[in-house]
């Protein structure tokens, strides 16, 4: 055993290498050198607890520029998805087109007009880059946008009902991602909760009866990521902009996902779009960027203008105001639906939702040709129909018609195929079902299928070895 501590490699020795060098020109040279100091570390714990019998000096310095390289990219990877979930919310959300991607990265790499009037040569506002664009698009007198919806729920609240009573129905106390629920944003925005009806049944007395000179506000939470179904009842938007009306209290809708377009026409059930809602009275109304929208995580809220105005005074807007990433991503991706004839090919999002079946079979027949290509008797892999989900919380009881590829691996559990495909350089993640590794083709982009077919052939070659 002594004989193996002897023969560990001297840090002076590593050092001098010609790659080690290259490295610490690149990197830093404490920075390489705590990196070389854990690896010999670690081989010397492996030697203590007779994990190691040898030592080899050049698979220890290919290690280290291995360890050295991996330290230093960027921990957020590109990832393929193969689940078949569109606006995944552990995979991104949405994601964007290469046409938008390349106008965006165009601007990042240069200094840009965020805050700056180029028609006065003086200091502007950053939301005059969208607010027209909303407006247009929404129908909205006025607009905001913060950093995600739960933010645009709590600001507006906070401005419009601060000290007061908000009044919800309970069937719409709903408890959105990362366990953030509805009760705990109206109790941090300085309001009170004030309950009606039942989680299955709200009647419009219920709201009439709520009302006292404490009310601040009326707000309605779509439920979007869920349904109840069988016995229930709520009250229309219409009948509540009477009472909100009557009283002059401000009406305030949480839409979630925030749809632009009615997709009940691609089959899906029938879900209010931001206009639709706006028309009904609805006084504000807040909803996500990155869900349905198809744009960057944000959270808008547009509305009548003298509520509006007041939310833009509010001082807590400075800690939740967006980047010129997020403008400039938000403002590209409402500017696409002005064009409905090219919107599925600027928002991949809508793409998806909306694309014909037969074209996700061909996607799928194309990618199986590609794996079949590979002439292993290791591969077995057939064309299968799926179903697809939107995600994000958005129409929980809605599948889409999808096909994809089942896979399997001579000699590797579903488990194990999954955590190789999991651990390749550019991760694949699919979904198992029944005992089976399933790639939904509804979300594979084409440049993913060499990813794949790479991943695969990986797989098998290190199963020859």
């Amino acid at each position: 055993m002594s004989d193996l501590y002897k023969n560990i490699p001297k840090i002076d020795k590593l050092l001098e290498n010609k790659e080690i060098k290259s490295c610490i020109n690149k990197y830093g040279r404490d920075f390489v050198l705590t990196i070389i100091r854990k690896h010999l570390d670690n081989i010397r714990n492996n030697i203590a607890n007779n994990i190691i019998s040898r030592i080899d000096e050049e698979e220890i310095l290919n290690t280290l520029i291995y360890k050295i390289d991996k330290e230093n990219k960027s921990k957020f990877k590109k990832v393929v998805n193969g689940t078949g979930v569109i606006v995944h919310t552990n995979l991104g959300r949405s994601i964007f087109s290469e046409e938008i991607a390349q106008e965006i990265s165009g601007n990042l790499c240069s200094y840009s007009n965020l805050e700056y009037n180029l028609d006065t040569g003086e200091r502007g506002q950053r939301y005059d880059h969208i607010i027209d664009i909303i407006k247009e698009v929404t129908g909205a007198e006025d607009a905001l946008v913060v950093n995600n919806n739960a933010a645009a729920v709590l600001l507006t609240l906070k401005t419009l009902a601060f000290g007061k009573e908000v009044i919800v129905s309970r069937g719409e106390l709903v408890e959105i991602g990362g366990s953030f629920r509805i009760p705990d944003v109206i109790k941090e925005s300085g309001c009170t909760l004030k309950e009606v009806g039942t989680t299955n049944k709200t009647h419009l007395k219920d709201y009439i009866s709520a009302v006292t000179e404490n009310t601040g506000a009326i707000i309605k939470i779509h439920t979007s990521n869920y349904k109840i179904v069988g016995f229930t009842d709520d009250v229309d938007t219409k009948d509540l902009k009477k009472i909100s009306y009557e009283k002059n209290i401000p009406l305030i809708e949480d839409l979630g996902s925030g749809m632009i377009i009615d997709l009940h026409n691609f089959g899906l059930n029938k879900e209010p779009t931001v206009r639709e809602t706006l028309d009904r009275g609805v006084d504000v109304v807040t909803f996500s960027g990155d869900k349905l929208l198809g744009g960057p995580q944000c959270g808008v809220i547009v509305g009548k203008s003298k509520y509006i105005k007041k939310i833009k005074k509010n001082q807590l807007l400075r800690a939740l105001r967006v980047d010129k990433f997020t403008i400039m991503s938000l403002e590209l991706t409402l500017k696409a639906y002005l064009n409905p004839d090219t919107l599925s090919l600027k928002v991949p999002t809508i793409r998806m939702i909306t694309e014909d079946v037969e074209d996700v079979k061909l996607r799928a027949q194309r990618l199986l040709e590609k794996i079949n290509s590979l002439n292993s008797t290791n591969i077995h892999c057939e064309l299968m129909k799926t179903n697809s989900m939107i995600g994000g919380g958005a129409y929980p009881l809605d599948r889409l018609d999808s096909w994809g590829i089942k896979l399997k691996i001579e000699g590797s559990s579903e488990k194990e195929t999954e955590e190789r495909l999991r651990s390749n350089d550019i991760p694949i993640i699919v979904r198992i079902l029944e005992g089976n590794i399933i790639i939904d083709c509804k979300t594979i982009l084409e440049k993913d299928e060499d990813e794949i077919f790479n991943a695969l052939n990986k797989i098998i070659g290190e199963k020859n070895d």
